[in-house]
């Protein structure tokens, strides 16, 4: 997927690889957040990290900015397998700084063992140190990136283990945890109260902006806190008007609480660099989806957004240069293909349709689970 924007919303059939995408980046933040080998454990090892009925290493490679017009960096990872444990094959970073000129490799290993060039802006004329890591199965992003004498690596490390993969559960939000404010969300969302306690001491305009915000999309919504109880934990409560007594956020609408987590992701006082949100059409109504699209949109000045979905709603709000629609090949791998790509759909849109229109109309040449059968009664009519 080239040309990505920082807003990227991915449709398709069910089994077409959205999550398997998403994955992608939990499996990279997981590896350098706790170590390649539970990452790789948690996945079912090798066997089911490999395309189907494919054998050989697997590899990845992200093409990245630090900031808005700064070189393009690459990083390249390679993993094979060697007696049921991981081995990083290869893992590479380049850049390359000039108009003129080839990439720059400062940061090169092979099973453990390699060179990096250390420095604000490495150069090809730079001294290149050699290293050792302890193990084949450790990242040299990871080990390296701890030291400050390697910036670039550093800032990589950072981005990597910053992306957060949202998996909200509204079961998960209805927990009654331990009291103590959380700066962020977990994925799941079984820390909401704690969250909450953490805005209201700490960023207190930011969480009268959000719950401003949720009583416009949740009707007669007055008030939600989060209750130190005598037993140490913490109670999540919401006041409806124009009742005067708050109920138990476990007794609240699965939208709700789902509306709530999604602003408070959105709303973060301290942007995440990526943030990825599976299907968040889910409880919700339909509605409310166009605009939280564009509130999506209106955060990606500062985060990358990735989100999932199969709501023509929340797709109604977007540009065709931000929908990727996925599908599986007759080979059995998935093509992602750009709204923007396919034919007629920017003369549809002058004329003021919108994208999910067009694709429930099956104008969009992919990502559509009935646009064969469809095809086919065409053509026998």
């Amino acid at each position: 997927m080239r040309g990505l924007t920082p807003l990227t919303v991915l449709l398709g059939p069910n089994g077409s690889g959205k999550s398997t995408l998403f994955d992608v980046f939990g499996f990279l933040s997981e590896a350098l957040r706790g170590g390649l080998r539970p990452a790789w454990d948690k996945r079912g090892r090798m066997k089911e990290l490999r395309s189907r009925e494919s054998s050989g290493p697997i590899s990845f490679e992200i093409k990245y900015r630090e900031r808005p017009n700064t070189p393009i960096i690459t990083y390249f990872l390679e993993l094979g397998e060697e007696k049921n444990r991981p081995v990083v094959q290869r893992e590479t970073l380049r850049w390359h700084r000039g108009s003129t000129g080839k990439p720059f490799t400062f940061l090169s290993f092979e099973e453990g063992k390699g060179q990096v060039v250390s420095g604000e802006l490495p150069e090809e004329d730079d001294q290149r140190r050699d290293a050792e890591l302890a193990s084949s199965e450790l990242l040299a992003v990871s080990t390296l990136g701890q030291l400050a004498e390697n910036p670039r690596v550093v800032a990589l490390r950072e981005f990597i283990e910053g992306w957060y993969l949202s998996y909200l559960s509204s079961a998960d939000t209805r927990g009654i945890p331990d009291s103590g404010p959380i700066e962020r969300l977990s994925p799941t969302g079984d820390n909401l109260p704690n969250v909450v306690q953490y805005l209201r001491e700490s960023h207190p305009d930011r969480l009268d902006e959000i719950l401003s915000t949720l009583s416009d999309r949740v009707p007669r919504l007055d008030k939600v806190t989060a209750e130190p109880l005598a037993d140490g934990r913490l109670l999540l409560r919401i006041k409806d008007a124009p009742f005067s007594e708050p109920f138990l956020a476990r007794f609240a609408s699965d939208g709700t609480l789902k509306m709530l987590s999604y602003l408070i992701l959105l709303y973060d006082p301290n942007p995440l660099p990526l943030l990825g949100i599976e299907e968040p059409e889910n409880y919700l109504h339909p509605r409310l989806l166009y605009g939280l699209a564009e509130e999506c949109r209106k955060i990606s000045s500062s985060s990358q957004v990735f989100v999932s979905s199969h709501s023509p709603f929340f797709v109604d709000a977007l540009r065709p240069n931000e929908l990727w629609a996925l599908e599986r090949d007759g080979d059995g791998y998935t093509q992602a293909i750009r709204a923007s790509d396919m034919p007629h759909v920017a003369s549809f849109m002058q004329e003021g349709a919108q994208l999910g229109s067009l694709w429930m109309e099956g104008h969009l040449t992919a990502g559509d689970p009935l646009r064969n059968a469809r095809i086919d009664q065409v053509s026998r009519a």
